[in-house]
């Protein structure tokens, strides 16, 4: 799915013009990525959590070259979904494979 089917299914089901969705929706992404700059998490209940991540300082390498380069520390940005958001994908994933007989066969 993409970002354009999102604000139409967003404005199908609430009747919100679709312009009016995409500056909602690119406000929200915006919002985000200005905390994860600023190093402050987002959570959102029952959803999930955008946070950082800290990755170690290590050694890369250019394999054309044949010289090692030092990678410094950095941070990533990373989502971690809610116990209640993995629960309820993993019950409604479980109940379409259940209901195609013989899917591997």
């Amino acid at each position: 799915m993409r970002k354009v089917d999102i604000v139409t299914k967003i404005s199908d089901l609430t009747g919100v013009p679709k312009t009016d969705v995409l500056i909602s929706l690119e406000a929200f992404f915006k919002e985000i990525k200005n905390s994860l700059k600023a190093g402050e998490p987002v959570y959102v209940r029952g959803f999930g959590s955008f946070i950082l991540k800290k990755r170690a300082k290590k050694i890369g390498r250019i394999i054309t070259r044949n010289e090692q380069i030092v990678i410094p520390e950095h941070y990533i940005p990373a989502f971690k979904p809610a116990k209640t958001f993995v629960d309820s994908v993993k019950k409604a994933r479980s109940k379409k494979e259940g209901d195609t007989p013989n899917s591997g066969q």
